[in-house]
């Protein structure tokens, strides 16, 4: 593992660990946990090397494991260690100890020292790539850290919690003076975890010049937009920043994204990525995110992130635009606001996305020749007239996307955070919330294998 080292801990998972506080009824608890691997090579903002744990399974430990327990202390024996061991080497996973503090902080002690030294020397010496150690407070707050020698540990103090509720706990506080109105709403403590937040855009078109903004006057650090398209007559209509000159000039609309942050000079860090989102050479900087926003209008690019968020346990917020003429005075203006975490339909189960439309985007940008050979014998779908677009639309789908965000971390619209889908009709002036659950023989969001799995090989585990 190289460089900084911070966890995600998906919600299912988190539910285990904070479980074991009410099963001790005051006494120690312990429990096992398999964790995923996210390697990035450079990341984007650094452009150093980084490692990311994903939580991949959370197991209780076999009653009869336990020998004793109190407040201060608990004992078990190591079968069911020696058995966690055996499944992490399978599947190349990192094994991981969880035990409470019930009484007490969350910060380890000099008896988890010598125990957890004595557990690490075995999960190296069996090829482990290090030994992850978790506990919990009786307050409910979580320390981490990881044994890469049996000599000494090394703090994990950056933990993303995910799901439809989104936290972060990080070491290192910076006001920012320009957010005065937005911390008076929110409080100081929510406000600065806000800024911490690495961003994903996935496309730079209407939406997405429209959530880069908002981003980035919420005080967002750290952004990464993947686009590759130039500048054309007929996006000035929608595309924030953009002017007439960069039309003649053919533009990058990533280029156009970084004058206006630039300009703005906020603090936002924008680093933009030449290529679609799923390409290999975006895989590094979309496992840095903490949040990715899909403002793609293609198949291709959805099928992707929907299958990424899966197996890497970052939340992707995923945005439609659906608007049509029927005749003179009537019009279908609908946007959508899909939110792909643990426990939500995937866009496949709620129908938002064709897996034949996907090939053949996928087939027009790698593989022209059998792209038109598909066309001229007509299988191909789509390739009628651009759709519309209005600004005020596409910005307010946009607002929608961040907003939901928004109350995936400050509970502003309720405890139970960021909704699976909501659809906005503009034209009927009302919303609906979609509580879809997954199907049960979904690929994507119903296979327990898949959930917080990291880096396996190919990729996210498709085969074009």
């Amino acid at each position: 593992m190289k460089g900084a080292l911070d966890i995600v801990l998906l919600k299912p998972h988190e539910d285990g660990i904070r479980s074991l506080l009410t099963q001790g009824a005051g006494a120690e608890r312990s429990a096992y946990m398999l964790f995923g691997r996210a390697d990035i090579q450079m990341d984007p903002w650094s452009r150093a090397p980084r490692t990311r744990l994903i939580s991949h399974a959370f197991s209780n430990l076999d009653p009869a494991d336990l020998i004793s327990a109190s407040n201060r202390h608990v004992t078990w024996q190591t079968d069911g260690f020696m058995r966690l061991l055996g499944d992490a080497l399978t599947d190349n996973l990192v094994p991981a100890l969880v035990h409470t503090h019930p009484e007490g902080r969350a910060a380890f002690s000099e008896q988890d020292d010598q125990n957890e030294a004595i557990l690490a020397r075995t999960a190296l010496m069996k090829g482990a790539a290090g030994l992850i150690s978790i506990v919990i407070a009786g307050n409910g707050e979580v320390a981490a850290r990881i044994w890469m020698s049996e000599e000494k540990p090394v703090d994990i103090t950056r933990i993303f919690h995910s799901g439809p509720r989104l936290k972060l706990d990080y070491d290192d506080d910076a006001e920012i003076a320009f957010l005065d109105r937005q911390t008076r709403l929110f409080g100081e403590h929510t406000t600065q975890m806000l800024t911490k937040f690495r961003c994903g855009i996935a496309g730079g078109g209407a939406t997405g010049s429209a959530v880069l903004p908002l981003l980035m006057r919420l005080g967002i650090r750290e952004a990464v937009m993947f686009e590759k398209d130039r500048a054309e007559q007929s996006n000035l209509n929608r595309l924030y920043g953009a002017r007439q000159g960069d039309v003649a000039a053919k533009a990058l609309k990533a280029d156009i994204h970084a004058r206006t942050v630039s300009e703005a000079d906020l603090g936002m860090s924008l680093v933009t990525i030449d290529a679609w989102a799923g390409e290999p050479s975006t895989w590094d900087s979309l496992k840095a995110c903490d949040v990715i926003f899909c403002c793609t209008d293609d198949h291709a690019g959805r099928l992707f992130l929907n299958r990424f968020a899966r197996f890497y346990g970052i939340p992707v917020i995923d945005v439609g635009l659906a608007m049509q003429r029927r005749d003179d005075q009537s019009f279908d203006l609908f946007a959508r606001v899909s939110t792909l975490v643990v426990g939500h339909a995937c866009l496949l189960c709620g129908g938002f996305i064709d897996p034949r439309r996907a090939r053949e985007e996928t087939l027009r940008r790698t593989d022209t020749n059998a792209y038109q050979k598909l066309k001229e014998e007509a299988y191909v779908l789509g390739e009628g007239d651009p759709s519309p677009a209005v600004v005020t639309f596409t910005t307010e789908a946009a607002s929608m996307a961040v907003n939901e965000w928004l109350t995936g971390i400050t509970g502003f619209a309720g405890p139970s955070g960021m909704l699976p889908t909501r659809i906005r009709r503009f034209h009927a002036r009302d919303e609906r919330v979609l509580g879809l659950p997954p199907k049960p023989d979904c690929p994507c969001c119903e296979n327990p294998s898949t959930l917080g799995r990291g880096d396996v090989t190919p990729f996210i585990d498709m085969v074009s």
